[in-house]
């Protein structure tokens, strides 16, 4: 059975603790270990789950040193989910990491690399991708139903609030997190550049902080990606009053067009081809998760103890989860210099933002 352990008891990890409870009743994991820089947080968490069993850490090196995890979940704020990752696979453990895998580049280069040295499986938490809805439209889009694919679009409307930023101080700032764009935004990016086959050529973006004086990243961004054979349309903005207003996802092409929706894309809101199965048919794989999280996290975790079990590669790979953050990267730095952006970049890190929308940095693109 394997050993595993959750790192960062936040936002997010109930999510995971959900999923590694499912997997831990079928006697596929057993749930070691917990690490929160915060008592607190881990007590709340072991009131709320049958954790009783599980340790406590508030050291993540000597949680992994003394439990010596089969599997590590990193749940950490964003800016230090890079070096915790690396750090576990270099003592030989499997880990899931949230999104972003990394806010540079070379650090996330160097976490596929280093699953690969170490022998160990490294999956990023894209967890929409399997979404039912998700992953009909992508059988539609593998199958060719769509013919010609022309554009798609990724829309991200949803409200942020001060309490929000403040509840933890990381939020928002380019040294642990960034805006928008890369932290509420960053799910359906992967899902836009997956369903146009990735390796876009080109990116151009607006971005702005329109309502949130108190951080230091954008509260809006839009943006244009060039693909080899289509176009991509970007829209986040944690501005939506008085609370989130939807999730979405849409494909165009010469026999085809698909609207996903709902709070997590979790929907399929329009589904018509020139062949193929009806609307009515094909809205049977909608979902209606209670929250955004929806609830791809339980597959994301079978997916990556069946690859452990078989020694296979898992669904969303390190490399996978690179694609997505070098998109948003992209579209920090066309709109800080004003200028359309060729991909791939040699480098990048939210970092190099610091003091973006001071008044004497703010201008990107001449109006």
């Amino acid at each position: 059975m394997l050993k595993y352990a959750l790192i960062g008891c936040g936002r997010i990890a109930h999510k995971h603790l959900q999923a590694a409870l499912a997997l831990e009743k079928e006697g596929r994991l057993r749930i070691a270990a917990l690490c929160d820089l915060s008592p607190q947080a881990m007590e709340e968490k072991r009131g709320r789950y049958p954790l009783s069993h599980a340790a406590c850490y508030t050291d993540y090196r000597e949680m992994v040193e003394e439990v010596q995890p089969d599997l590590v979940a990193v749940a950490t704020e964003s800016g230090s989910h890079g070096e915790i990752a690396l750090h576990c696979m270099e003592k030989k453990c499997c880990v899931m990491v949230e999104k972003p895998m990394a806010l540079s580049l070379s650090q996330a280069k160097e976490m596929a690399q280093q699953a690969k040295r170490q022998g160990v499986l490294l999956t990023v938490c894209h967890q929409n991708r399997f979404n039912p809805a998700v992953q009909k439209l992508r059988q539609a889009v593998e199958q060719g139903l769509f013919g010609r694919i022309f554009y798609g679009s990724a829309a991200v409307r949803w409200h942020r609030d001060k309490k929000y930023y403040t509840q933890a101080p990381w939020r928002g700032t380019w040294e642990r997190d960034g805006g928008a764009l890369m932290n509420q935004c960053i799910h359906n990016i992967d899902l836009l550049q997956w369903m146009l086959g990735g390796e876009p050529v080109g990116a151009m973006a607006m971005t702005d902080q329109l309502a949130h004086p108190y951080i230091q990243g954008e509260d809006m961004g839009l943006g244009i990606l060039k693909f080899q054979g289509g176009y991509g349309l970007l829209e986040g903005t944690t501005n939506i009053y008085p609370q989130n207003l939807e999730e979405t996802l849409c494909i165009f092409g010469e026999k085809g067009t698909v609207k996903l929706g709902g709070a997590a894309v979790n929907e399929i809101q329009h589904w018509q081809f020139a062949q193929g199965e009806s609307w009515e048919q094909a809205r049977q794989h909608s979902q209606f998760p209670a929250d955004i999280y929806g609830s791809g996290h339980q597959a994301l975790y079978r997916d990556m103890v069946r690859a452990m079990g078989q020694g296979s590669t898992p669904y969303i790979t390190g490399e996978e989860g690179i694609k997505a953050l070098e998109i948003v990267l992209a579209l920090y730095q066309s709109a800080a210099e004003g200028r359309m952006v060729h991909l791939p970049l040699l480098q990048g890190a939210t970092a190099d933002y610091t003091g973006r929308f001071e008044p004497a940095c703010r201008e990107g693109w001449a109006l």
